[in-house]
């Protein structure tokens, strides 16, 4: 098989050979990249990656799975990954266009949006207009939780 980037959208096919354990129709499933495990946003809503803290401190702490887990549930600052195709195309609300785009690092509220769980983590599905800024580092944020 052909390896693939995580941002990728082509799919991978399973080879055409015989293959222990498979029935012939089982051959020609199509394994999917992660990217296209995410749910789609529709509409004027965006989907978000909460910010996930490191996990050493600068002193030099090892941080647990819980607690980084904990700050990404609280995290204000995420990653937009996808955004609905009606997201922003208001041109009464949005005289002077977006106020983000795909692959902004952006500030939102703490209990803004939808919470999907998902394999190594969350993601947040928010509404155009939850957005309250951007910033060009995630970092210059002070994250708490």
């Amino acid at each position: 098989m052909k390896e693939q980037s995580s941002t990728s959208t082509q799919k991978i096919h399973l080879p055409n050979k015989d293959l222990v354990g498979l029935k012939r129709s089982e051959e020609q499933k199509e394994v999917t990249t992660e990217k296209t495990k995410l749910p789609k946003p529709t509409g004027w809503r965006m989907l978000v990656l909460p910010f996930r803290m490191d996990e050493k401190t600068k002193g030099g702490l090892i941080l647990g799975d819980e607690t980084i887990d904990r700050q990404q549930v609280a995290s204000q600052c995420g990653n937009v990954i996808a955004m609905g195709d009606s997201c922003y195309k208001d041109k009464e609300r949005y005289p002077n266009g977006p106020w983000c785009a795909v692959g902004d690092w952006v500030v939102f509220a703490r209990y803004a949006g939808s919470r999907i769980e998902i394999e190594g983590g969350e993601v947040r599905l928010l509404n155009e207009d939850e957005i309250l800024a951007t910033v060009q580092d995630p970092t210059d944020i002070l994250h708490k939780y």
